[in-house]
């Protein structure tokens, strides 16, 4: 019987692949807690302001798709129906290099509260869900809270460029929305 000892570059490739396939599953590994830990850490931008208006006449602004280009400085071209399971379609602004979103209604609740999900390229990257709250104040008004999770692999490097950009488009878009209600409102 001989014994055979393999030449000592294959043991070395062996290693190397070895090394290789420990590596891609560590990284796989890796890459799968980030995302649990992200879905269950989002990052959250709130933002509130009081309307003159009560909560049906900001709903009627806020869910009055075709006049967001006379009013809304955030969300360009917002078009679908308001029924759960559909899509929505907008643009971040109405340029050539402007982000679209095609975000699928989650929940409505007419003249209280409205929520979509939407994804960047493929759920997990980049996900963000919207809501829109409407509870009446004691003087007939509405507080508007707009809220928005942000989760995914990419989010933990982009929450300066989110909280930089996104916040200020719906406090934006708040202030817009209360100038809109006030001015369609009956009663004033």
């Amino acid at each position: 019987m001989t014994n055979t000892i393999p030449p000592q570059g294959s043991t070395r490739r062996q290693r190397r692949q070895r090394r290789i396939v420990l590596a891609i599953i560590v990284l796989f590994v890796a890459l799968i807690g980030a995302t649990m830990w992200q879905r269950a850490n989002p990052f959250t931008i709130v933002t509130q302001i009081e309307i003159d208006a009560p909560p049906d006449v900001v709903w009627e602004a806020l869910t009055d798709f075709d006049a967001y280009p006379e009013w809304n400085p955030a969300l360009a071209g917002m078009t679908g129906e308001l029924e759960v399971g559909k899509n929505l379609r907008f643009s971040t602004d109405a340029s050539d290099d402007a982000l679209t979103f095609e975000p699928v209604v989650r929940e409505v609740r007419r003249g209280e509260y409205l929520r979509w999900e939407g994804h960047l390229f493929v759920p997990g990257l980049f996900d963000g869900e919207h809501a829109f709250v409407l509870d009446p104040l004691p003087n007939g008004g509405t507080r508007l809270t707009q809220s928005e999770n942000f989760r995914g692999i990419t989010v933990p490097f982009l929450t300066g460029w989110l909280e930089e950009n996104t916040r200020p488009d719906s406090l934006a878009m708040n202030e817009a929305l209360r100038d809109r209600a006030v001015s369609i409102d009956p009663d004033r």
